[in-house]
């Protein structure tokens, strides 16, 4: 009867959650003919890369204060691909995406042995010595960054020229991407990976290679940030040395706790509020004190909403409706 009563339970959370899915891509669907695509086309891009994050802080306890640098490799490959090797859309994402698969192996190898701030202090010097070369390196240029990169034809067939069609391409990378998040999380190496976070002796005692699960979990991270940033490239037709900054470390981060960690809908709600608040914020006298608002709305939601805003509705639901 008790197996009967859990199975029915799960089976009613995967139907909800399914049903979920279902409403948020029928609203993506329409969203670009009651909202400006280029916003929506942003909100996506960074919805992506907090995902992203998320998967590794949220369900591997690993805090990375480098993830800029995966963003932002993304994007200069991509539009270096694109605009001196005359690559298609597809496939200038696809090498920005494997070359930050690449680099975010070099940082899970020099840092997964660590652990806490020692990790985090790791990946943060690591991004900015990738930060100091791509200011220095010629192919991103410099200061000026990569400007002018042409969105192209995908596949050699559409035109992404116009934000109608190139908003529908970034939707269908972010549902790829979001995709491979969902299935790795509500995989066997999903719950393995969060045995690790729990409890990361009584992991060890088990016989799982921990260093081995975090290192596959990080670069499946990193390739997904990259991703984001290679699109997000595409959008702006622009690479520059914003998105290697450890500003965007933080504003990721900051996304993440916001929506929530460790919960599937947080990073995408996070970034919406971040995105929403810089976009309309920006545009009036409270210009210059956006960086101040973020961080005072960062103070609040740690001392009062720890599980962020997805975390404290679900907390919510569960106390009062289950």
């Amino acid at each position: 009867m008790t197996t009967q009563v859990l199975n029915s339970r799960v089976n009613k959370t995967m139907n909800k959650t399914k049903l979920s899915f279902l409403i948020l891509l029928l609203v993506g669907l329409v969203a670009p003919f009651a909202i400006y695509p280029v916003f929506l086309m942003k909100l996506l891009c960074f919805a992506l890369f907090a995902c992203a994050f998320n998967l590794m802080l949220g369900y591997g306890g690993l805090l990375s204060f480098g993830h800029a640098a995966f963003l932002a490799t993304g994007g200069y490959i991509t539009g270096h691909t694109i605009m001196q090797w005359g690559l298609t859309p597809e496939l200038g994402v696809l090498a920005g995406t494997l070359c930050s698969a690449g680099m975010g192996f070099i940082f899970g190898k020099l840092a997964i042995r660590r652990q806490g701030i020692y990790f985090a202090m790791i990946t943060l010097a690591l991004s900015q010595l990738v930060f100091f070369l791509y200011v220095q390196t010629p192919f991103t240029g410099g200061e000026n960054g990569l400007q002018g990169i042409p969105r192209g034809e995908l596949f050699g067939l559409f035109s992404l020229e116009g934000n109608l069609p190139m908003y529908y391409f970034v939707l269908a990378v972010f549902v790829i991407g979001f995709a491979v998040i969902y299935r790795t999380i509500h995989s066997p190496f999903g719950q393995i990976l969060k045995a690790i976070r729990e409890n990361e002796p009584r992991a060890v005692s088990l016989g799982y290679d921990v260093d081995k699960f975090k290192l596959v979990a990080f670069v499946i991270s990193a390739a997904l940030a990259g991703l984001a940033g290679s699109t997000k490239s595409l959008v702006f037709q622009l690479a520059s040395l914003t998105d290697a900054h450890w500003h965007m470390s933080g504003e990721v981060i900051l996304m993440t706790l916001l929506g929530g960690v460790g919960t599937i809908f947080g990073p995408i709600v996070g970034a919406a509020t971040v995105v929403t608040l810089q976009n309309y914020l920006s545009q009036g006298p409270l210009a210059s004190w956006v960086p101040v608002i973020l961080g005072l709305i960062f103070v609040i939601c740690v001392l009062l909403f720890r599980s962020g805003i997805v975390g404290e509705i679900q907390k919510f639901m569960k106390k009062n409706f289950n």
